[in-house]
């Protein structure tokens, strides 16, 4: 291949890359220009991508609205107990699947991908009839653990991955040393599984944190509404949505997810076999 073709190829590339991320991008930053945009604006028939006279009453008034408090605490509470719970389960699973290689772990990888193919509403009444025999219905806890079951096969593939990338060799040079098999999980094959388990972590709290039918069928009382279900209230029963304030909660609803990604994506980005080079 030619230098001038070599680079149209990159330039084609880059513009592309330059299209999807003003793909993704646009509806992110049209609701952070709604969130501050006042009333008059908001029905404009000539909208801007920059509120020419910006204001916080939306974000007043969504918290005059809603409690929107409330909500983001159970969410969190929801979000962050499901990804601890569904990285402790998967992660000692994974690593069988991925060591002791069978027909048996082949055909239950094979479910945990097809699994996912199940539609929520053909899985709503069974799981409503498990959580009401435990009492569990219109609880967080209940939520919890309708969360990672549905997180669970998907982490669980994403950790076999992971798993299968560490070579066998580390392990069997730290059992030629005298490490114990217990010395030589923690210390030799956890700390090269960490970006795995925190990429797994952040997965199953982002499908914690965002979900909404799951939350909406389970949970009846106020005090225990979730923030997807909570935003819903801005809608009217006619379909009319009060948009600034809507756009306003939508926008602080977002933000955990954004800074949590932000603070670990060194972690998911590390290499996995970071001193993995004995001394």
């Amino acid at each position: 291949m030619s230098l001038p073709t070599r680079r149209a190829a990159r330039a084609g590339q880059y513009l592309a890359l330059l299209c999807y991320l003003v793909f993704l991008a646009f509806p992110f930053v049209w609701l952070i220009s709604t969130a501050f945009k006042p009333a008059s604006e908001l029905g404009s028939l000539h909208p801007t991508w920059i509120p020419e006279h910006p204001t916080l009453d939306n974000f007043r008034a969504a918290f005059d609205e809603q409690p929107l408090l409330r909500a983001a605490a159970n969410s969190l509470i929801a979000a962050l107990s499901a990804g601890i719970i569904a990285v402790v389960i998967a992660t000692p699973m994974a690593y069988v699947m991925a060591r002791h290689r069978s027909r048996l772990s082949a055909a239950a990888t094979g479910w945990v991908v097809v699994s996912q193919a199940f539609p929520f509403v053909l899985l709503i009444i069974p799981l409503f009839l498990v959580l009401k025999y435990l009492h569990l219905i219109n609880t967080l806890w209940g939520l919890i653990m309708v969360y990672v079951v549905w997180s669970l096969p998907f982490a669980l593939w994403m950790l076999v991955g992971y798993v299968r990338a560490v070579p066998p060799e580390l392990e069997e040079a730290a059992a030629v040393d005298g490490a114990s098999r217990l010395r030589t999980l923690v210390s030799v094959t956890a700390p090269l599984l960490a970006p795995g388990i925190v990429a797994t972590a952040l997965f199953a709290f982002i499908t914690a944190w965002n979900e909404f039918f799951f939350a909406l069928v389970l949970l009846k009382t106020p005090e225990k509404q979730t923030l997807p279900v909570v935003l819903t209230h801005f809608l009217g029963a006619e379909g009319a949505s009060d948009l600034g304030p809507l756009a306003a909660a939508a926008f602080l609803a977002t933000l955990p997810s954004l800074v949590l990604f932000a603070v670990i994506q060194r972690r998911i980005t590390g290499g996995m076999l970071a001193g993995a080079v004995k001394s």
